[in-house]
Formats: C-alpha cells, structure tokens, sequence
C-alpha cells in the first residue's frame, strides 16, 4: 500500500460496486476523503438509498485517510433531456448510433464539472470516479482520453490543478473484486456485495453470490460474471 498523501480527494459516490471500490481505494491514498452524490431523476433512486450505508460501513473499518463529509446535488436538468433508459421508462435496448439507451449523455462531464466546481469550494484537488474502459457499455464519457481532455479544461477553468483519477479504468469487473479484497479483505468484499447496487431495474428482493440485482439487465450481467471468475480464481 502505498503511502498517504496529504492531497484531500472528492469520490463521486453513486452507490454502485465501482464507486464504492474507488472510495475505498482513496481511503488508502490521501488523508481526507469527501463523497458527492447526484440525485439526476434516475428511475431508480435504490443506488442514492445505498450510499449512505457504504459510508457508515467504510467508516466502521480502519482506513489511514479520514472519511469527510457528503454532498449530494440536484441535476435533475438530465432528466428533463429524455431519451434514455436510465431516467425514462422504456426497454433498454441498442440505438442506431451503436450506444445502449442507458448512455445519458454527458452525465459524466456534468458530473465531473459539479464536482470541480464543489472541490474549488471545499479546498480539494483529487477528483474520483469509477469509469472503466474494459467492462462497459461503450459510454464516450467513460472513455479515458475524454477525461484526461476534462482534467486539462476543468483545470484551467478554475485555474487550479485538479487530478481526475479513475483507479478502475484499465480493470473489468473480476479485477475491481480483487481491488476490493485487496484494500479491505473479505469485510469490504461483502460491504460491496450486500450493499452497493448496479442493477439497472432497480431489484433489491433476491441477494445472488454477487450482491442484489435482477440478473439479466447488462450491469447485471457484468456483475456477475466478473463475480464469477473472481471468485474461481479464490479457488
């Protein structure tokens, strides 16, 4: 483990498996970590019921950096935008331009903006985010050169040096449970099993081996194939 840096972090915390990892991860890096939320009128609020239960558990492990405040944000301007599966009650399905209707787009440069502008506010300099370009649905917000272009804009915007980490991008989901036994063993696998959410219909009735879901929508799938194959090589 690396040592602890002074830098003060802000890891956008939606609630989900990568979010939740990358918080952990922080933890062990720099020595205050502070969580943002946004509340954007998804269809299903499940993942905004979970981050305070990631938060209470973190807290109860022993992390070298301190756990700071929440934020949580209104954006609900996405919502009013339409057109996709994440905030409006439609199939999820591919669209003509080759992207899934769960792309909302620039969710992720809104969202990495807000948080600019809240780490200005609150001294902070290291911004967090759980995007990955090995397991995902092909989001262009995701994508590791479209965020090392908005380090560089937010930067010169505030006219301060930010740092957009994203600890998970080169990793697919059997290597991001293996982050998370490596940072907090066997009792942060199963904070992230038991209460983080992915689950793009919001299910929370049946806990599989790979946490809450309905078992067939993509982040579903994802979740529990890369569970899968983390949990052969524990073998």
């Amino acid at each position: 483990m690396s040592a602890v840096q002074p830098r003060r972090a802000l890891v956008l915390l939606s609630g989900g498996q990568d979010s939740a990892t990358c918080l952990a991860w922080a933890l062990t890096r720099y020595a205050e970590v502070e969580t943002l939320g946004f509340d954007y009128g998804q269809r299903h609020r499940v993942e905004l019921d979970c981050r305070e239960r990631l938060r209470t558990g973190l807290q109860a492990m022993t992390w070298p950096g301190r756990l700071g405040p929440d934020h949580l944000l209104t954006v609900d301007v996405l919502a009013q935008l339409g057109g996709s599966a994440m905030t409006d009650e439609v199939t999820i399905a591919m669209q003509a331009d080759g992207l899934p209707n769960t792309f909302v787009p620039g969710r992720n440069l809104l969202f990495f903006t807000l948080a600019a502008a809240l780490a200005y506010r609150r001294g902070l300099d290291v911004l967090v985010g759980g995007m990955s370009e090995t397991d995902y649905s092909g989001y262009p917000d995701c994508r590791d050169n479209t965020l090392k272009a908005l380090q560089v804009a937010l930067s010169l915007g505030v006219d301060r040096r930010l740092t957009l980490e994203t600890p998970l991008m080169w990793l697919d989901k059997a290597a991001t449970w293996q982050m998370a036994q490596d940072l907090g063993g066997a009792a942060l696998v199963e904070l992230i099993r038991r209460d983080s959410h992915s689950c793009y219909l919001g299910e929370r009735g049946r806990l599989h081996a790979w946490g809450h879901g309905c078992g067939h929508c993509p982040a579903c799938v994802l979740r529990a194939q890369g569970w899968a194959q983390w949990a052969a090589r524990q073998a």
